[in-house]
Order: structure tokens, then C-alpha cells, then sequence
């Protein structure tokens, strides 16, 4: 027993020390970290999660009640058309787990699993995934939805319930709402700087630009924010070493629409850094720290 005793007070003091170096190796305000990363629904049981009453016009409930997901309402998809859009056509691929509806004006593609649902050639992206949960139903977050047709979302917390309000009216086409200039450099410096890094990484790089964009102390466009020099300094290495002209990657061009949907992970962001490719930087010993995602820092 004292032997048994004693190797279980060294492995709690080994325990307790490693545990003290992880955090002494955080960034400061790594405790404190700010943004908002993708949440799974891994339990499929509908069961295991609150029914919320759906309400629309002046004080019709709908037939079928959403759930209430990590903070997040969701509603069956079905449900949602058959009530804002009956004459459209929903058809499910059960290979790939995907349902996709076409009607007048609008089309749309939700896949289990997936944070994006597509409509009209538009990403609009959510931390909770689309999920099929154990009832057979597709249920996706109800603010998702009420996007693809212009409608206004109203959560109750009295009675912890949802209402849908205004005219359904079918998402601008993203062909149209898309600044072409904007998208083709957007992703060139997410697929540049972020190529391979987790999606939201990816956003929060596009954010970074966006960010920048809106600030006074930054040009007020997207192209002017990427080739912008700061007391004559190329502020996006990709811009110096020219890899900003090569063909984006398909999942940055996805990012950089989430960005234009105005998507954010942090509103505040304006530098990042990836500490694998610098060992010191002016960003670091400058600017207060936000979070990291994967490869990149990112700096307020």
C-alpha cells in the first residue's frame, strides 16, 4: 500500500505540474478568449432537448414545435416550406444526407452535419451544425431559415418561444449581392495566409480584412486593406512574396462569402499572426491579444 500511495502522490504532482505549464504557456488573455467556435450536436436524441413553439403571422403556432440546440432554435426544414413555400419540390439524398429544395426563386441545399446551408448561390453559415436528429427530421437553426426569405426572428424568453415575422421574400441572388472585386481578393488572402487552417480560422482571417476595412485608421476597401503599406510596410506577407495571385482555394472562397455575409468571429480583430512562420513579431509586443485558432494569433 505505501508503494501504491506514493506513486499516486508523484503522478498528482506530476499532473499538477504539467497543468501549470500548459498555462503558464497561454498568451496572455488566452483565459479569456472571446471567440466563438463551431459547436457539435453530437446527442441526435430530439428528446434530449427543450420543444419550442413556433409562431408566425399574428399568433399562428405551427404544427410542429422547434428544439432548442446549444442555445440555438432549430426548425425541420420541411416544416418551415410547407408553410412559407408549399409549391416547392424537397428532395432528400439519403447517400449523402443532403435535402435540397427548388421552387420559385429559391433553391437550397442543407446537408447533415454541415454549418452552411446554401440558398440561391448564398453561404450562410451558423456555430451549430444542421443536424438529423432521431426522429428522421432535418432541423436547422431557425435564423438560417428565416435569412433565405427575408423574415424577422423574434425570441420570447418570458414564454420561450419563437415568432416569425414580415414577407417572404426570396434571398437576393449571391450572382448579384457578391461584390465580384471583393470576393476575388477576399479569397485570394484567406486562401494565401489560411490555406489548410480549420474553416472558422479561415473566416477570421477574411474578418480581419473586413475589420480593417470599416476602421478609419485602414483603406475603405477590401483590395485597398490587402495592398495596403503601412509606413511603407506590405501589412499581408502573401501581397510580398506574391502568392496573393494565385487561384484561391474552394473552401476560401466559401470563407470568404461567410465573411460577406457578414459572419463575424470577432468584430475587434485587426492583426494575426502564425508563430510557427515568425518567431517575434511588433504584433505580439503591441497589440492586446484576442484568441487563437490552430496556426494564427490574432490581436485586437
Amino acid at each position: 500500500m505505501p508503494k501504491i500511495q506514493k506513486r499516486r502522490r508523484r503522478l498528482a504532482v506530476f499532473a499538477a505540474a504539467m497543468l501549470l505549464v500548459s498555462l503558464l504557456a497561454l498568451p496572455t488573455g488566452a483565459k479569456t478568449m472571446v471567440s466563438r467556435y463551431p459547436s457539435k450536436v453530437s446527442d441526435i436524441n430530439v428528446k434530449s432537448y427543450p420543444s419550442v413553439p413556433i409562431y408566425v403571422n399574428k399568433g399562428e403556432r405551427l404544427p410542429v414545435d422547434g428544439h432548442l440546440i446549444n442555445s440555438t432554435t432549430y426548425i425541420p426544414l420541411r416544416s418551415f416550406f410547407e408553410k412559407y413555400a408549399p409549391g416547392a419540390k424537397l428532395t432528400y439524398y439519403a447517400s449523402i444526407r443532403t435535402a435540397e429544395l427548388k421552387g420559385e426563386g429559391l433553391t437550397v441545399s442543407a446537408r447533415d452535419g454541415s454549418h452552411i446551408l446554401y440558398a440561391n448561390g448564398r453561404c450562410l453559415y451558423a456555430d451549430t451544425p444542421i443536424r438529423i436528429l432521431s426522429d428522421g427530421t432535418m432541423y436547422v437553426p431557425i435564423r438560417m431559415l428565416s435569412k433565405v426569405l427575408s423574415l424577422d426572428v423574434f425570441w420570447s424568453e418570458k414564454y420561450r418561444s419563437v415568432t416569425l415575422s414580415g414577407t417572404p421574400t426570396p434571398l437576393e441572388d449571391g450572382a448579384t449581392y457578391y461584390s465580384e472585386e471583393d470576393l476575388y481578393w477576399l479569397s485570394r488572402i484567406i486562401s494565401a495566409e489560411a490555406r489548410g487552417e480549420p474553416f472558422i480560422g479561415q473566416v477570421a482571417v477574411g474578418n480581419v480584412v473586413y475589420n480593417r476595412k470599416a476602421h478609419p485608421a485602414y483603406p475603405g476597401t477590401v483590395k485597398g486593406v490587402i495592398f495596403d503599406r503601412q509606413g511603407g510596410v506590405v501589412q499581408f506577407s502573401p501581397v510580398d512574396d506574391g502568392s496573393i495571385w494565385q487561384t484561391p482555394h474552394a473552401t476560401s472562397v466559401t470563407a470568404a462569402k461567410v465573411c460577406m455575409e457578414g459572419y463575424t468571429v470577432s468584430d475587434r480583430i485587426l492583426f494575426f499572426y502564425a508563430p510557427s512562420m515568425v518567431s517575434s513579431t511588433w504584433i505580439e509586443r503591441n497589440r492586446p491579444y484576442a484568441f487563437t485558432i490552430a496556426g494564427h494569433r490574432f490581436f485586437y
